[in-house]
């Protein structure tokens, strides 16, 4: 053999050699499990970092995956009121680092499997209770697949995390029956709501007008006292100055002075309408007359009855 035969095999023998090195060596990821077989049997679970396998002999049969996963599940069912919802469940689950091989090797879809567990809970559940009972108590559906998937999946490997209700959706026929009940509702509220604040309206305007007029009697009698108080000091200073003029020649002097000032008044306010009254001197003087002959009559009066006691 010469020179040139012994290279090319000693070449050919190093390429063997270096591609059995290449494939006898594995790097496996983080938070990732390789399921190693050797001659289609069980070997090893490779975890992460860099590894050694025998070429050709053992090879990765799988690969699992040590992440928090989540599956969402969308499932058909009727309530008790004989609705038809579409529910969405999202499981979140793992597999469990003690039980590899039992993940692995236990189920063939673990996914569809858990997704059977979830069709059969919901359906199970959802059945027993009212629409609006699916809506209020969604977080005791979510724990009860929750824990009957636990109970499940746990000889399998795996573990469930969390269930959530992300989604309930009723038929569109119930979902606009559904919006027509709450606008009527909302209508109905807001029609109390107006009444009783008109009602508040009515009471409060009811009450400004009565301390309104309570105050305007108040007015009105101080204003009757503060008259009457005049006349008092009228007829007393008249008394004092003129010594021979009586009560009575006072009285009609004071009223004559009132009726002008009432006169005084109707001209000044411009929202009174026209207004004829007998003004000419015989009219005043008849007035006075009048007047008097009304005092000298309540005067008689008065001395009869004092007569009759």
């Amino acid at each position: 053999m010469n020179d040139d035969s012994e290279l090319i095999m000693y070449g050919i023998l190093g390429v063997v050699v270096l591609l059995l090195i290449i494939k006898s060596i594995i790097l496996v990821d983080e938070k990732t499990v390789y399921v190693i077989q050797r001659l289609g049997k069980f070997s090893k679970m490779a975890s992460a970092g860099l590894g050694f396998i025998i070429p050709f002999i053992d090879r990765k049969a799988g690969v699992i995956n040590l992440r928090v996963q989540q599956l969402d599940v969308d499932v058909e069912t009727k309530t008790h009121d004989d609705v038809f919802v579409h529910v969405r469940v999202s499981v979140q689950f793992q597999v469990m680092s003690d039980k590899l091989h039992e993940s692995f090797y236990s189920l063939d879809n673990p996914r569809h499997q858990i997704s059977s567990y979830v069709f059969d809970d919901v359906r199970a559940e959802v059945p027993k209770m009212e629409l609006d009972d699916v809506f209020a108590k969604k977080e005791e559906i979510a724990v009860a697949v929750r824990n009957n998937l636990a109970d499940s999946m746990d000889d399998y490997g795996y573990k469930i995390v969390k269930a959530l209700i992300t989604d309930i959706d009723p038929d569109a026929h119930v979902k606009e029956s559904m919006n027509r009940i709450n606008a009527a509702k909302r209508d109905k509220e807001a029609t109390m709501e107006e009444a009783e604040a008109g009602k508040i309206r009515v009471v409060k305007a009811a009450e400004a007008d009565a301390e309104s007029k309570r105050l305007s009697g108040e007015g009105i009698a101080q204003q009757r006292l503060e008259i009457v108080r005049g006349f008092k000091e009228s007829v007393e200073d008249f008394q004092k100055s003129l010594k021979n003029i009586t009560h009575e020649e006072v009285m009609q002097f004071v009223l004559l002075t009132q009726y002008f000032d009432t006169l005084n008044n109707i001209g000044a306010n411009g929202k009174n309408t026209t207004m004829l009254m007998p003004h000419s001197p015989g009219a005043m003087q008849d007035f006075q007359q009048q007047i008097v002959a009304g005092t000298a009559f309540g005067q008689k009066m008065s001395e009869d009855m004092e007569g009759d006691d």
